[in-house]
């Protein structure tokens, strides 16, 4: 099963090389990826297959995994060029009282979803 992990690093050339490094040398694929600068963070999101061996190489090298999620994952699909539609999606999960941690394209033109309630998400998307 695919998992999103929230990793922590200081925002300064490195460390997205770190993890892509720790990661690859650990034989872990990373499935889909995020990244955003705050300040001096950068929160990167990365989706593996095998979360427990993505964590350990993670924090044996020294970085910090914040976050451990099961995300969902769906196809992009022909509505990604409607206009409109993320706005109709974003809509309905906020109507079920969802909230969206994290938004992303991965590998296979699938789309990554980490929300605080999977379940709800599902129902208001009718999944």
């Amino acid at each position: 099963m695919a998992t999103d992990l929230t990793i922590s690093v200081d925002d300064q050339p490195g460390g997205l090389a770190a993890i892509g490094e720790a990661l690859g040398n650990a034989g872990v694929n990373i499935e889909g990826v995020c990244g955003i600068g705050l300040g001096d963070r950068g929160v990167i999101h990365v989706l593996v297959d095998d979360a427990s061996a993505a964590r350990s190489a993670l924090e044996g090298a020294g970085l910090m995994v914040e976050a451990e999620a099961e995300p969902l994952i769906g196809d992009v699909g022909a509505d990604v060029n409607t206009p409109g539609t993320l706005g109709r999606m974003a809509r309905a999960m906020a109507d079920a009282g969802v909230n969206i941690r994290a938004l992303y394209i991965g590998t296979n033109n699938r789309a990554v979803t980490v929300t605080d309630d999977n379940d709800k998400a599902r129902a208001a998307l009718g999944m």
